[in-house]
């Protein structure tokens, strides 16, 4: 039995692999098709041939030009006129190094090499770099740069995004942030800071746990949730890339400057858990607790690119699981996804009413909420370079949480989570030995906390208290 159990299992495998070849070098054909379309519509609704990141173009400057190299605190940063600066270790390769599926299989069958994959940016002198085009246009337009007709800066919001006043808030230069504090208005002793994971919001948050901290807890502290840079109601900026150092400086100016944050724990799921820990080393006298659910943590092995070995473990391009298979679609395919994104964020507003219509107005619409309302450039950006650009970063986080901060750190991981396996939490472990993983049995990557919120609400004031005593 354990025998034909393991060969049907096998066979599945195969299935798997045979039809995932024919359908993503469909997609892979399908994108080059798409390339070609969204270039005549950019130039016809924007008036500029936008470059994108599937061809491997490059531009160059030297001084007096568009981009200049200097040394700043030990890392190459570039600035273009002096106005913008971007660091060019926050840029993920993945960005424009992804292969197709034929490319893989060749390169599989053949030594690797070194042209598989190439850093953003190669110095050639102290004063000059080259810089992927579509990074030097998103350069040019942040610095209001109006060369030619094809670097017309990005309009915000494009023709392919929402134009709603939700999606584009009046404030662009901060996050928008969810606030429960003690009714009477009285000072508290602490601070609790939710981050959602990609493509949510702070909603993921407020309509689950945060209405089940008991009265108690809130009388004691202030909980803040905040929409992610280009999610939610936040910021959508086109001249964004998104990096993990603009996301965390937008935290710190929308909530930790703005509100005099003090003593605080941070509670993130998925993808906020590489800010969390990012926020936990710039600040770790103030850090009292970190609650991670589901991190994204994939160890690199020794003699592999960081970034892309994130890629394929994220986004192993298979139909199925189908989780796997949209992760797969968001990852290695620009053009498709922003076809996705056309469909589904423009025209969110439709899509919610009908589905409320559909159920009778007897299902909350949160979730769909943060999946529709973001756009692609938010969405591409975060997810390549924060997901997979922080191979290297988070790696560093970790072992500074581990030496340098005595704060409690606890993981949820739910055993049946099909995008990010049980093992990133366990990896997380092997990290930071003091860390307590609690895997939930029979839960995903959205139930550990949707179906669960009554009992992580207990959970984190038990972290919290502790902490306090």
């Amino acid at each position: 039995m354990a025998a034909a159990r393991s060969a049907l299992a096998s066979a599945g495998r195969a299935a798997n692999e045979a039809v995932s070849f024919v359908v993503f070098m469909l997609l892979d054909a399908l994108e080059v098709l798409l390339c070609a379309v969204y270039k005549v519509a950019d130039y016809v609704a924007e008036g500029a041939c936008r470059p994108c990141y599937c061809s491997s173009s490059a531009d160059a400057a030297a001084p007096g030009g568009k981009i200049v190299v200097c040394e700043r605190g030990g890392s190459k940063v570039v600035s273009m006129l002096s106005s913008t600066k971007l660091h060019l270790e926050d840029i993920s390769d993945t960005l424009y190094t992804r292969p197709s599926v034929l490319a893989s299989a060749a390169a599989s069958a053949s030594p690797p090499s070194s042209s598989y994959s190439r850093p953003c940016g190669s110095v050639r002198a102290s004063t000059v770099t080259t810089a992927h085009s579509a990074i030097v246009q998103i350069l040019r337009s942040k610095a209001g740069i109006r060369d030619d007709a094809e670097h017309k800066p990005y309009p915000s919001p494009r023709w392919s995004d929402c134009h709603c006043a939700n999606c584009n808030p009046a404030d662009a230069d901060r996050l928008f942030v969810h606030v429960d504090g003690p009714q009477d208005g009285g000072a508290t002793e602490e601070d609790v800071l939710f981050i959602h994971g990609f493509i949510s919001s702070s909603g993921f948050w407020t309509e689950t746990v945060l209405p089940h901290v008991s009265r108690e807890a809130r009388a004691r502290r202030r909980l803040f949730a905040v929409d992610l840079l280009g999610f939610g109601r936040s910021p959508k900026p086109a001249d964004s890339l998104y990096t993990l150092r603009e996301h965390v400086e937008m935290i710190e100016r929308s909530v930790i400057d703005r509100y005099k944050v003090g003593p605080f724990h941070i509670v993130a799921h998925s993808l906020g858990s590489i800010l969390a820990l990012a926020l936990a080393v710039k600040y770790p006298a103030a850090v009292k607790s970190i609650t991670l659910v589901a991190p994204p943590y994939f160890p690199v092995p020794k003699g592999e690119t960081g970034t892309q070995h994130v890629l394929r473990a994220v986004a192993p391009r298979r139909v199925w699981p189908a989780i796997a298979f949209g992760a797969s679609v968001a990852c290695w395919y620009e053009h498709l996804g922003r076809t996705v994104s056309i469909v589904l964020c423009k025209h969110h507003r439709l899509w919610e009413l009908a589905f409320r219509v559909f159920t009778l107005y007897r299902v909350r619409t949160y979730l769909m909420d943060g999946f529709f309302c973001h756009t692609h450039i938010a969405s591409w950006h975060t997810l390549h370079n924060i997901i997979c650009g922080s191979a290297g970063k988070i790696e560093q986080c970790l072992e500074v949480v581990r030496d340098q901060l005595s704060c409690g750190v606890t993981i949820y991981h739910g055993s049946d989570d099909e995008l990010l396996p049980v093992g990133c939490s366990y990896a997380v472990q092997s990290k930071i030995p003091r860390a307590d993983v609690k895997v939930i049995d029979g839960e995903d990557h959205v139930t550990i906390v949707v179906r669960r919120q009554k009992e992580l609400a207990r959970e984190l004031e038990e972290i919290w208290d502790t902490k306090r005593t």
